[in-house]
Parts: C-alpha cells; sequence; structure tokens
C-alpha cells in the first residue's frame, strides 16, 4: 500500500457521536476504523475491580455504528484497553456486546480477542527482567500478590499479529493509544516516525481539532508524513492544534517512549493545507535495544465512606483551615472515645473545596472564599469502620462552630443519609518494565464470546 487512511470517530468507545461523522470518513475512504476503549486516566477503581467505566448501552451504540461501518467498508475495526483498563474481563466484556450486536445485525466478522492480563506468580519468575520507573523502586513478589488485577501495555505487535491471523475485528487487552492506530500502517509498510506521530494525534479523536466536542478524526500516512482532517464539517485541524496534541499525557513534547522505541518530532514541521487541514513531515522513529512492556497493577487500600456538607457562615470562612483543624482534633478524639479506636487504625481526609482544594498552596487568589465544600473521606481496613468514623464526623460537620464563634453554626449536608458508602478503595502500585519480546506476554484467541 503506498498511504493507509484511518478513521478515528472518538477518543473512547462509548463516548458517542453524530452519524454522519462516520458516513462523511466512510466518504473520504478508509482503510482501518480503530478507536481506544480506556484509560488509566479515571484512577485505579477499574483496574482494580475490573470494571468498565462506560455503560453497557453506549459501547452497544457505539459498536453497532462501526461493526457495520467496518463491514460495508470491508476494513479491520482495533479497539484497544476494552472494558477501561484491559483486563480480561473487560476484553471479554466487549466482546460479548460485540458479539450480541453482530448477531442483531446480521454479521459475519472474524474477532481476535487479544488478553493482556498477567498472572502474579509468573511474574515473579521473572524479577530479574522487570525495572522500576521513577519514583518506583525494584519491585517484590508481595507487591504482586497484593494486587487484584496487573496488566501488560502491549504496542502494535500483537495486534498486527491478530490481523495477519484473519481477524476483521480486534478487541485488545491494555494497549499504548497509539499502538490502536498504528499497527495497520505498520504492517502495510508506512514509515514508523509519520505513522508513531500520526497514531499519537488521533488517540483522542477530536481533540486535536477546534471542537473536540464535535467527532472524529480522519487520516492519511504515507511515505512522507501524514494529512489529517476533522469529520465535522464544523470543526478544523490547524497546525496549532495538531502540535499542540503532542503536549498531551507526555513527559517531554516532542519524544514519546513505545515498547519497541521512541517517537521523535524535534523536526517536525506543521503546514496548513487549508482552512481545516493540515500536512505534518519530519517525524522520526528511533528503535530502543530492548523491548519493554509497561506493566500496570492496583490493589485494595481499605474501604471508603463519604459525607460532603457546605459551609456559608462568614466567620467559619474567615479562618476555614482553622475550622478544619479543629474539626481533625475533634474527630480523633471522638472516635477514640466512642469507638475506641487507635489513630493508626482508620485514616481520614478533609478536603475544602471552594478553598485550595484543587491548586493547594499554589492558589494565587488571596482572601476568604464566599462558600466552602467539606468533603470527609474515611479509608479504614472495612466498611463498617469507614462508616462507623463518618457517622462520629456527623453531628461535626453540622454544627461544629469555629474556636471564636459563641453559637451553635449549622451548616448543609449535601443528602440524607450524609455518609455514603463507596466500597473498596484502590491504588495504584506498579511503575515498572518488563524486558520482553513484543508478544510473548499476551495471547490471542478467535471468535465471539457468547
Amino acid at each position: 500500500m503506498d498511504r493507509v487512511r484511518i478513521m478515528t470517530p472518538t477518543g473512547m468507545l462509548g463516548a458517542g457521536w453524530d452519524e454522519s461523522t462516520i458516513e462523511r470518513g466512510l466518504a473520504l475512504g478508509v482503510d482501518v476504523i480503530t478507536v481506544d476503549g480506556g484509560s488509566t486516566d479515571s484512577g485505579p477503581y477499574y483496574l482494580g475491580s475490573a470494571t468498565a467505566k462506560t455503560t453497557a448501552q453506549a459501547v452497544a451504540r457505539d459498536l453497532r455504528s462501526l461493526l457495520n461501518a467496518a463491514a460495508r467498508a470491508g476494513v479491520p475495526l482495533i479497539i484497544g484497553s476494552c472494558g477501561t483498563s484491559g483486563t480480561d474481563a473487560g476484553v471479554d466484556w466487549v466482546a460479548g456486546i460485540a458479539a450480541k450486536v453482530m448477531a442483531e445485525e446480521g454479521l459475519d466478522l472474524r474477532v481476535a480477542r487479544i488478553y493482556s492480563e498477567q498472572a502474579p506468580a509468573a511474574l515473579t519468575g521473572q524479577l530479574d527482567r522487570i525495572h522500576p520507573l521513577p519514583p518506583l523502586g525494584d519491585l517484590t513478589a508481595e507487591t504482586l500478590e497484593s494486587c487484584t488485577h496487573i496488566v501488560g501495555m502491549m504496542g502494535h505487535a500483537p495486534i498486527v499479529e491478530a490481523l495477519r491471523g484473519g481477524a476483521q475485528v480486534v478487541l485488545a487487552g491494555r494497549a499504548t493509544d497509539t499502538a490502536v492506530a498504528a499497527a495497520f500502517p505498520l504492517l502495510h509498510g508506512m514509515p514508523a516516525g509519520p505513522t508513531w506521530h500520526a497514531s499519537k494525534i488521533v488517540e483522542c479523536g477530536g481533540q486535536c481539532t477546534t471542537d473536540p466536542r464535535g467527532g472524529g478524526v480522519h487520516t492519511t500516512i504515507d511515505a512522507g508524513g501524514f494529512t489529517i482532517e476533522p469529520l465535522s464539517p464544523g470543526s478544523a485541524c490547524t497546525p496549532y492544534t495538531v502540535a499542540a496534541h503532542m503536549l498531551y499525557e507526555t513527559v517531554n513534547p516532542f519524544e514519546m517512549r513505545e515498547p519497541d522505541g521512541t517517537l521523535d518530532v524535534r523536526d517536525a514541521t506543521y503546514v496548513a493545507l487549508d482552512e481545516r487541514t493540515v500536512r505534518v513531515e519530519g517525524s522520526r522513529f528511533h528503535l530502543a535495544d530492548q523491548h519493554t512492556i509497561k506493566l500496570e497493577g492496583a490493589r485494595i487500600t481499605g474501604y471508603q465512606t463519604t459525607s460532603f456538607t457546605a459551609i456559608r457562615d462568614p466567620l467559619i470562612l474567615a479562618d476555614v483551615e482553622g475550622w478544619a483543624d479543629l474539626f481533625r482534633h475533634h474527630l480523633r478524639l471522638r472516635v477514640t472515645q466512642t469507638l475506641g479506636l487507635a489513630d493508626d487504625a482508620y485514616a481520614f481526609d478533609v478536603r475544602l473545596y471552594g478553598h485550595n482544594a484543587v491548586l493547594g498552596e499554589l492558589e494565587p487568589d488571596a482572601g476568604p472564599p464566599r462558600e466552602v465544600g467539606v468533603m470527609l473521606l474515611v479509608n479504614a481496613p472495612d466498611q463498617a469502620t469507614a462508616t462507623a468514623v463518618a457517622k462520629v464526623a456527623n453531628p461535626l460537620m453540622l454544627h461544629l462552630p469555629a474556636a471564636s464563634m459563641h453559637y451553635l453554626p449549622s451548616l448543609a449536608f449535601a443528602g440524607s443519609p450524609a455518609e455514603t458508602e463507596r466500597g473498596a478503595a484502590y491504588e495504584f502500585v506498579l511503575n515498572h518494565v518488563v524486558d520482553s519480546d513484543p508478544t510473548e506476554l499476551f495471547r490471542i484467541e478467535y471468535g465471539v464470546v457468547r
């Protein structure tokens, strides 16, 4: 092939789009349809619990659109990081929805499922091949065993293998966002520099356009570079919006590491071909001496209960930090008195939304806030203890006066009951890479999950 045309309808499966943008993409000509299915952006819960951020209804709607489009165009459909975090359960979840949609639409497409979940015991035997990324240190077997789920972040190679196996639909576990789009053009001989750069730009669909809500993008990769334009006629790609996306989720705006090398865009040029189309040339890709796979793992840190109240009292808000310190003091005291718990038997956090909750000490505006939302987040080894601590905090969050006040204030709870049990809380504990062959950690199975 002397060029590869990619349609990326959105930044994440389940986000939705106007169907007219799909029709426009097909009219422009398409060789492959790609879309990301997940991310770690939303925190460790989705990996730790192996559940999806998106709803089944939204995923089914998007799959119906894409499966029909792929069948009409006779091109592959590639979806990465299925089920948000790319666990085996996430892949099977998306595959099950796809099977139902295809049965309803009368489609007969060959499906490949690529599994990326890793067994702690297997990784324990490879500790000499696993290396930490800052700021973590060497990995231990105990850390691996503490994880509820571990995934390896695949590059393009397993997807290429599935395509070579005749897959018309590839449902991949955890994958780099870029690998989802890069696999097909690399398979068909497109140069690595433009391919990886284009794949980085299209990863979030319309985010590289002037209207990120307007839909996805259409990209053409050839021997000299790539050309990109939005699927929505009301949007545009400009040199600014395209170049700016290299700053998104990267440590270095000129480099980005993939499992088998590093994208280098220092010499890239961005030229507007017209009011809505951009041409990019000069991107390079440097192969690494060692292929590595990044590991992601999450474990349970305890169980959480939250409460939320709102403060408008100007005397409290005149020194809301002092009030928060007073709250912390009285809560610890009352928990000891009523529940008999030592301070190390639970943990809690008080977040003052409306006063430095987001920027903290970096907040540039001085002066007291007009209103503050107080979030209490309690973490304990079990749900009952977390809720008990939050219940002890209830009267303090409703009536605690500031030290200078001589009356009992009434604050405002967000709901009744004031306490909300959030269940298990998770944390990421792996930031490591394993020296690996591009495909050895991943398993490919063909056929649908019914």
